[in-house]
């Protein structure tokens, strides 16, 4: 018997696919008019530094923790450390949605919009689990995350910094 049949199939792993996942957070945070900087590379518990685009007048920061995945047919569960979790506010979860890379699609390739949850660090500390495979995962299938999703949960950042909706007086 080949040996080869009984082995897992190596991770795939997309760095500027992953990379994406910040830069497209930054960019819709500055779109709300939130002042979004990205953390040195390897920074422990958090990507992003959130301030108000007026610092004069808020000096109050928020910590954000992007985390991303790139199937579309994902189980929408991603790995988070409990030992990162005094080292963010916000955890922004990135769902890349470039395709279906677990079974075979049954209409087009799975290929659609990424969708951005902005979830706060209380969030995250209640729906923390330690799966079978020993791994530190926080588990969102069939939880319903409509208040985080895309500009209601950037609203939640915009609003822990006070900064009203940008429109013309």
């Amino acid at each position: 018997m080949d040996d080869n049949v009984h082995m897992k199939a190596p991770a795939l792993r997309f760095p500027v696919v992953s990379l994406s996942a910040e830069y497209l957070t930054i960019g819709c945070l500055m779109r709300r008019n939130i002042l979004a900087y990205k953390a040195p590379p390897n920074n422990e518990g958090y990507d992003l530094i959130c301030i108000h685009p007026e610092p004069k007048k808020v000096t109050k920061q928020v910590r954000v923790q992007v985390k991303s995945r790139y199937q579309t047919d994902c189980d929408r569960a991603f790995g988070v450390k409990a030992k990162s979790f005094d080292s963010f506010d916000y955890l922004i979860v990135v769902f890349l949605n470039i395709g279906n890379f677990y079974r075979r699609p049954k209409m087009g390739n799975g290929r659609c919009e990424p969708e951005f949850y902005t979830l706060p660090n209380e969030f995250i500390r209640a729906n923390h689990h330690i799966v079978k495979s020993g791994f530190d995962k926080v588990l969102t299938k069939g939880l319903d995350l409509a208040k985080y999703k895309n500009d209601p949960g950037f609203e939640l950042i915009a609003a822990s910094l006070g900064i009203e909706y940008p429109i013309r007086r």
